[in-house]
Order: structure tokens, then C-alpha cells, then sequence
């Protein structure tokens, strides 16, 4: 990756000095892949070549690790020649596959993220909602108002990009994505302050996952996993 770590093609020079201290044990080596999500891209077992080729070049440099670890989600689903001796799975333990990838694993969701309805409000012809007015419509419209913004990890781009789940149903996100509220369109629906929305995971026969809202905004998933914030409350539940 160009990133950390030493080059494969300079270990002669950068390892002696280091084995040599006293006061370090190497217990593994490992390496990142940076394109194990891209099966088209020659770099990944290029990679994987390289990496044999210096793990077994370090016992003349004075290094006999105990491990070797290399396998991210994406790696782990490709190839099981990069298992090595651990695998470092990050969003396969929620149970997303990255993508483009497909997997046969049996894997479910392993995260949700729910709200309430707090407001439902009626908008006129040709007004619009949110900071800037956006999603200005020709006809009146039925709004209710989820409190979750982009500071608690909802992007600004699924402002008429994404929808949440309502009474089983998908809405779309309008107007903007403010800080603490977003707003969602249930025109035609009867909706109530307190009915429960849900803006990653299932409700009834409908379900969003972070894979689908990722495509719809360009990023990706572990982008929008990370951004859950803090102030979310947590609820873990034990599932046999």
C-alpha cells in the first residue's frame, strides 16, 4: 500500500539493525492488502507473492516470527492462500460483504439503526424543507421528522438519495440532512409521532442494508459504519 511497514524488495537493508535490539520480540508479520476487493486488479497476487517471498527471506535476517497474518473481509472471501495462521475480518463480523464481492457464506446483519417519528407536519404547493429550501414540490406533501442528523453518522448525501423504512414501508429522504433531524416524505401514509422508523436494517417485508446506501451515495460501507456516533444509544442483543 505504500503506507507502513518495509519494502518487500529492501529488507536487507532495513531489518538486520532491528533484529539485532534487545528489547524487541517479533511475534508476527503481517501485510494489508490494497486490492483485494478489486478481482480484476493484478495487484493482489502480486502482492501475496511478494509477502512469501520476504516472510521467507527473514530468518537470514535474524527474524523467525511465530505468525503470519495478511487477510482482510475481502481477502478472506478470495483467495484461502492469504489465511495464513489468523485472518483479520473487519465487516464480514457485520455480516456485510464488501463490495463488489459476493459471498456463500451464511451471513446475516449484524447491526440496525432505528428512530422514532418525533414530528408530522404538512407542507403547501411549491414550498420546500430543510437549510436551502431543497425538494421544492408542486403539490402538498406529509413530512415527519426522524431526530437523527449527520451528527450522529447520516450522511448529507441521502438528501434525495436515500429513503428509511416506515410502517414497512420505503420514504424518501428530503431536503436536507440537518445536524440533528432529517426529514422524510410519508405523503399517503398515516403516520404517527413515536411510530418507529428504521434507516439501516428491517422492517417487515422491506429492508435497507449499508451496501445498497453506499452504492446510492458513492462511498462505502465501512465509511458509514464508522460514522455512527456516539450519542447513539446501544442495544446488543444475544441471538442463538
Amino acid at each position: 500500500m505504500n503506507r507502513l511497514g518495509f519494502r518487500h524488495d529492501n529488507l536487507g537493508r532495513t531489518l538486520p539493525e532491528i533484529a539485532k535490539s534487545e528489547y524487541l520480540a517479533i511475534d508476527a508479520v503481517y501485510t494489508h492488502f490494497a486490492t483485494a476487493d478489486d478481482p480484476e486488479h493484478p495487484a493482489f497476487a502480486l502482492q501475496r507473492e511478494r509477502f512469501d517471498r520476504a516472510v521467507a527471506q527473514l530468518p537470514t535476517l535474524g527474524m523467525t516470527p511465530n505468525f503470519r497474518h495478511a487477510a482482510n473481509s475481502a481477502a478472506l472471501l478470495r483467495d484461502e492462500r492469504v489465511w495464513y495462521d489468523f485472518v483479520r475480518p473487519g465487516l464480514l463480523l457485520y455480516g456485510i460483504v464488501p463490495p463488489p464481492l459476493a459471498s456463500t457464506l451464511p451471513l446475516r446483519p449484524a447491526l440496525s439503526l432505528h428512530s422514532r417519528i418525533v414530528h408530522v407536519k404538512g407542507t403547501r404547493p411549491g414550498e420546500g424543507t430543510g437549510y436551502g429550501l431543497n425538494s421544492v414540490a408542486s403539490e402538498a406533501r406529509t413530512i415527519a421528522v426522524v431526530p437523527a442528523g449527520y451528527a450522529d453518522g447520516l450522511d448529507r448525501r441521502l438528501a434525495g438519495n436515500g429513503c428509511m423504512l416506515v410502517r414497512g414501508k420505503r420514504v424518501p429522504i428530503i431536503g436536507s440532512v440537518c445536524m440533528d433531524m432529517t426529514m422524510i416524505d410519508v405523503t399517503g401514509m398515516e403516520v404517527s409521532p413515536g411510530d418507529e422508523v428504521v434507516i439501516v436494517g428491517q422492517q417487515d417485508d422491506a429492508e435497507i442494508g449499508v451496501r445498497e446506501i453506499a452504492a446510492a451515495i458513492g462511498t462505502i460501507p465501512y465509511e458509514l459504519l464508522c460514522r455512527v456516533g456516539t450519542r447513539i444509544e446501544r442495544v446488543y442483543e444475544s441471538r442463538d
